[in-house]
């Protein structure tokens, strides 16, 4: 890292734990997911969040925008939602004076810094693909004329793991524009009762904006000046690699899988360990970034067949015999 950008990095690294204190007035628990989350934010990708109802995934995700001071946007996805009700659309307008009339790009809710996307696989993959450009590009584009989107600029989808009917999976293409797909599990038993206590009552916590979005963007710039060694590069790469049947070196994933991740999924791997490394107020990269980062990164970037459906196999265990083939 330039030493001209030390002082300032170890100042704003310094609000992370703050902001964490912050989330942590408003939700109980949920600490690895509140991490990923952020570590989203860091890298400058989205999310995939999944859990059953009633884990505060909503509630997560406004929390954080109120202590970052970032404008929150939530849209909930319904068979019946056009991409229009996303990006936006042209209404007709009369300018009073000259009597003249015009049309005028009405922007959609897609114009926020996070945006959640309530149970995004209920709507049509037309609807879906409306956000494909938006999270890739950062822009939209409507009647030939490009529209930047705010920065910095989240996405966080959710979908529930239970109800399939009448839902529309995601297509791959859509699911690797994903930098993370975070899985919540329920809360511990203390962790369950303190939510009984603190939710019950009449008390609403106050929130402090911690950073602003200006020193988010300076953040994610200086995330990716983290060091990395390239020994952790070589093996993100082996890692990545071995996750494909054809190339792998391990027998399970030959048996089980069906296809495996590109190299988008070793990008997202250097980028997301270094902002794991700065969420640590650390300014280099450890192999247990890499490791701790494996799942959410490759769970939706592999393909199991059919045989591995059929067993119970699931991809989580193909990462685990991943990491304990590959090593550092």
């Amino acid at each position: 890292m330039e030493t001209q950008n030390l002082t300032h990095f170890k100042t704003l690294v310094a609000k992370l734990p703050q902001l964490k204190q912050e989330i942590g007035k408003v939700i109980i628990g949920q600490q690895e997911a509140i991490d990923e989350v952020l570590i989203a934010l860091l890298a400058g990708g989205h999310c995939l969040l999944e859990g059953v109802p009633g884990l505060a995934k909503t509630l997560m995700v406004r929390t954080m925008a109120d202590a970052l001071a970032m404008q929150f946007k939530r849209i909930q996805f319904t068979p019946d939602l056009m991409p229009g009700d996303i990006v936006g659309t042209e209404i007709l307008e009369e300018d009073h004076e000259t009597g003249k009339k015009f049309f005028q790009f009405n922007r959609g809710p897609i114009f926020a810094n996070v945006v959640l996307a309530d149970e995004i696989n209920r709507t049509p993959p037309k609807t879906q693909a409306a956000m494909l450009e938006a999270m890739q590009e950062y822009r939209v584009t409507y009647a030939g004329t490009d529209y930047a989107l705010p920065k910095p600029f989240l996405i966080i989808a959710t979908q529930n793991p239970i109800e399939q009917a009448g839902t529309y999976p995601l297509p791959e293409a859509q699911l690797d524009r994903f930098l993370l797909y975070i899985k919540l599990s329920y809360p511990s038993e203390r962790e369950e009762l303190d939510v009984l206590r603190s939710t019950t009552g009449t008390a609403r916590p106050e929130l402090k904006t911690v950073l602003t979005d200006k020193e988010i963007l300076e953040l994610q710039q200086l995330t990716r000046q983290v060091h990395i060694s390239d020994e952790l590069i070589a093996y993100i790469n082996r890692l990545v690699r071995a996750s494909r049947p054809q190339d792998s070196p391990s027998a399970f994933v030959k048996q089980w899988g069906e296809w495996g991740a590109g190299p988008r999924a070793g990008q997202a791997l250097v980028l997301c360990a270094k902002a794991r490394a700065v969420l640590n107020e650390r300014y280099s990269v450890i192999p247990e970034d890499i490791k701790t980062l494996a799942y959410p990164i490759l769970r939706h970037r592999i393909a199991l067949n059919f045989r591995a459906d059929a067993e119970g196999i699931t991809t989580d265990r193909v990462i685990k015999e991943l990491l304990n083939t590959v090593t550092v």
